[in-house]
């Protein structure tokens, strides 16, 4: 149970906070001064702090400067009758979480609450130092909006748009709203809008029922069905086609929608969670993506920072997935300064996801158990196609490669020379390297899909759809 300390030298307040907060399922532990503060601390380090400002042996905002230095993993949510500007600058400038007015709403505290515990990855419901309850990880002033967001919305039902580049972790965000709301018993159904044909988008949304058009042997439900009472994450909500954006312009403005070849009106109980990386404004703009559903979209936007944006967060996200991949099995490896300092100065084109499965890739094949910058330098350059002297980032292809894809052309060329000119040459390209990919990842894993679509950096459920496109045996690869 996460534990929070109250500092209020008026024990009303302290009381009615205490209550609010043992009602939503923390362990509560109470001060009235700077002194009884310091008792505190020095017994034991709380999950979440909530102190007043005006304390009767001192100003709690000049304390929490010391506090800060001290107890750098601690956040801190500020009281203050003072509700003056000056006030919530100095409470921020101080390194406060989050700054309350008094009077304030306690479903206000208890959510800022929440949020502070999501960014040190507890809950009310997770033990300290328990890493399968965590999120999202990261201290930096980037993912601290992120988090102070979060804490407003997982107690109401509005729609989330989440924008980021690939690998940022949008779908953690979706699972953290979804997670820490109050739908977090019930489904999390994730679907991507990218891997799915066109045709079946419908079908996979809102359900078909039987007959309902070729293939259709049985009724099936969707996407919107299976998420019933919870959260519907929809990825990649950019590649919509525009068909398809109208009928779920629909359904949020309804709350109702029908299965594909039904009649039957089925309430929508879901809360939205969407996800582009890609800028929808700009595609508003030029008559790609509704203008009416961006907006029915909009309505909170998280932006989440690339890596390169949250320097301070590399180290501790490198750490987590080493601990992560020992935990799964592989060997236990550490990192040396030498190799922090290599990872902070790459500039992470694949962003988190990059990152892990570089971890991953030097806990399977380092050769020593603490890694030094080298290594890390090597398997960088190693895992980006870049020769030796290249830097960091590698940015030609192998020689391999560039003649392999060269042969490749030359051969459509020869067999489908419209293939050059129909707009087709680029599936077509990435159809021939994405099957033995896939093949070899699937060995490589002794067919464990799950293995093998952490190591592509792609989700189970976009790999089973990739299999079935192409039309893959994952029992008798290798």
């Amino acid at each position: 149970m996460s534990r929070v300390l109250v500092v209020d030298d008026d024990a009303a307040i302290r009381t009615v906070v205490a209550q609010a907060l043992r009602r939503a399922g923390y362990e509560v532990s109470v001060a009235e001064s700077l002194a009884q503060l310091a008792r505190a601390l020095s017994l034991g380090v709380p999950d979440v702090l909530v102190t007043d400002v005006v304390l009767p042996d001192g100003d709690g905002l000049d304390n929490l400067r010391d506090i800060a230095a001290r107890f750098p993993a601690l956040p801190v949510i500020v009281l203050s009758a003072q509700n003056t500007l000056t006030t919530a600058i100095r409470a921020t400038e101080a390194g406060a979480y989050d700054y309350l007015p008094k009077p304030f709403d306690l479903d206000t505290l208890t959510r800022a609450v929440a949020g502070a515990l999501a960014r040190r990855g507890l809950s009310a419901e997770s033990p300290v130092g328990d890493e399968g309850a965590l999120p999202l990880i990261g201290r930096s002033p980037a993912m601290q909006d992120v988090y102070r967001t979060i804490a407003r919305l997982v107690s109401n039902d509005l729609t989330v748009l989440v924008s980021g580049e690939s690998g940022t972790g949008k779908e953690l965000v979706a699972r953290a709203v979804h997670d820490l709301g109050p739908r977090a018993q019930a489904p999390f159904v994730a679907i991507n809008m990218a891997a799915i044909p066109r045709e079946l988008i419908e079908a996979e949304l809102f359900g078909h029922e039987r007959g309902a058009f070729t293939g259709a042997a049985q009724r099936n439900a969707g996407r919107f069905e299976q998420a019933a009472g919870g959260t519907l994450f929809l990825d990649e909500i950019g590649d919509m086609p525009m068909e398809a954006q109208t009928r779920l312009l629909r359904v949020l403005q309804s709350g109702e929608f029908t299965s594909v070849g039904g009649a039957r009106t089925i309430r929508a109980d879901v809360r939205i969670v969407a996800a582009t990386n890609r800028d929808l404004a700009a595609h508003v703009a030029s008559g790609q993506f509704r203008e009416d559903l961006f907006y029915r979209l909009n309505v909170v936007p998280i932006a989440l920072p690339p890596l390169r944006d949250r320097g301070n967060d590399i180290a501790l996200l490198a750490r987590h997935f080493l601990d992560e991949a020992a935990a799964q099995g592989l060997p236990r490896r550490q990192l040396d300064e030498s190799a922090i300092t290599v990872l902070e100065g790459h500039d992470w084109p694949g962003n988190v996801r990059e990152l892990e499965n570089l971890m991953r890739r030097l806990a399977v094949l380092a050769r020593d158990e603490v890694i030094a910058g080298d290594a890390v330098r090597a398997m960088i350059g190693a895992g980006t196609g870049a020769g030796p002297g290249t830097g960091l980032v590698g940015t030609t292809a192998t020689p391999d490669l560039t003649d392999a894809v060269r042969a490749l052309i030359d051969r459509i060329a020869r067999e489908r020379p419209a293939a050059l000119d129909d707009g087709s040459l680029y599936d077509r390209v990435i159809g021939e390297v994405e099957r033995p990919l896939i093949e070899l990842m699937l060995a490589r894993h002794g067919q464990n899909q799950l293995r093998a679509a952490r190591a592509l950096g792609i989700n189970r459920n976009t790999l089973r759809k990739r299999l079935d496109t192409l039309g893959i045996d994952p029992g008798r690869t290798g």
